[in-house]
């Protein structure tokens, strides 16, 4: 038996399927050769994550999609190689597709998604971001079909790649680096404007997470029906733990407002009784309660 006719030799044989050893070696080599092509790709994304030319979550994923549409093609080559007509195969698996695809149109949304978000790089891994439900979190990393976050309570979300793309998304990542926020504080009327303007200021540079530079102001925003509504609005660089901040600011408020005798209304009911009638006049007044009777 010659060298050809060994390499020929048929090991399956069908109307639509032929495997023999020269297939066989041809198809080990591909593989082989598809192996180390990937590696070498791999290396090459590592280097440049690496170098910070490439980030590392964008990077990974984008390596991911590669991979996927790497081995598919190189199957469908082995397929080829094995006789295997790719025209019939392709048809087979979009009837199965048609069939399924009800069921997992939304997996295709997602890795879609993701796509696009690798491509836009509106979404990195590090942003803190603010989804459509209030949620804040910092993107820990971005997947094909879903990305991780962490919240401000420590909380990992796996959230589908979708949500990034369909809802809004705020991503304070994108702002400048400094963002100015506000917080809203009424007093009772009578109370001296400027004192309270003072104190506010004051409060605002006292707090370390405060930024000087914009410095904070105080906009008087209304005559409420109960009280004077002002806004401190301030300036932070760590916006995720801007809401820690707004909490530290408002014990730093009320404290000074109790020492400086200036008082925060609330809401409170007077009852006005007219002798020699049974009728009961209730009003509602939100007022100072040192005004009331």
């Amino acid at each position: 038996m010659s060298f050809k006719d060994i390499i020929n030799y048929k090991i399956v044989e069908s109307e639509n399927l032929t495997i023999n050893i020269y297939n066989l070696l041809l198809a080990s080599i591909i593989i082989l050769a598809g192996v180390i092509i990937i590696r070498v790709i791999g290396g090459v994304f590592k280097r440049m994550i690496r170098k910070g030319r490439l980030d590392k979550g964008a990077g990974w994923s984008l390596f991911l999609v590669i991979k996927y549409i790497f081995w598919v093609i190189l199957v469908l080559i082995v397929l080829e190689t094995f006789g295997v007509k790719i025209s019939i195969f392709l048809a087979s698996i979009a009837a199965l597709l048609i069939g399924v695809g009800l069921g997992i149109q939304q997996v295709f949304n997602d890795i879609a998604s993701g796509i696009i978000i690798l491509i836009e790089r509106h979404l990195k891994v590090g942003d803190v971001i603010q989804i459509e439900d209030g949620t804040v979190g910092r993107v820990l990393s971005i997947g094909v079909r879903s990305s991780k976050i962490k919240t401000r309570d420590d909380i990992i979300m796996i959230i589908p790649n979708s949500k990034f793309v369909n809802d809004k998304v705020i991503n304070w990542s994108l702002i400048e680096e400094k963002t100015r926020f506000h917080v809203d504080v009424g007093v009772a009327y009578g109370s001296d404007v400027e004192a309270v303007e003072n104190i506010l200021l004051a409060c605002a540079g006292k707090n370390p997470e405060i930024c000087s530079d914009p410095a904070p102001f105080v906009r008087f925003l209304s005559f409420a029906e109960s009280s004077l509504d002002f806004q401190l609005f301030f300036w932070v660089e760590n916006a995720f733990l801007v809401e820690n901040i707004k909490s530290s600011l408002r014990f730093s408020i009320n404290r000074d407002f109790k020492i400086n005798g200036i008082h925060i209304p609330f809401p409170q009911r007077d009852l006005h009784f007219k002798s020699g009638m049974h009728s009961l006049n209730v009003q509602e007044n939100e007022q100072n309660p040192e005004n009331s009777v």
